[in-house]
């Protein structure tokens, strides 16, 4: 065998992790919610 289980594992989660490195996008209605909580301090 060429690579461990365990190295192809960790190439594939950083490939995964590369393409969105900021982790999930939050919504249009998650963002407008966070803009009102902001104003209201």
């Amino acid at each position: 065998m060429s690579r461990s289980k365990g190295q192809k594992e960790r190439n594939w989660r950083a490939r995964k992790n590369a393409k969105n490195p900021h982790g999930k996008v939050k919504s249009f209605e998650q963002l407008a919610e966070e803009a009102g909580k902001e104003e209201k301090k």
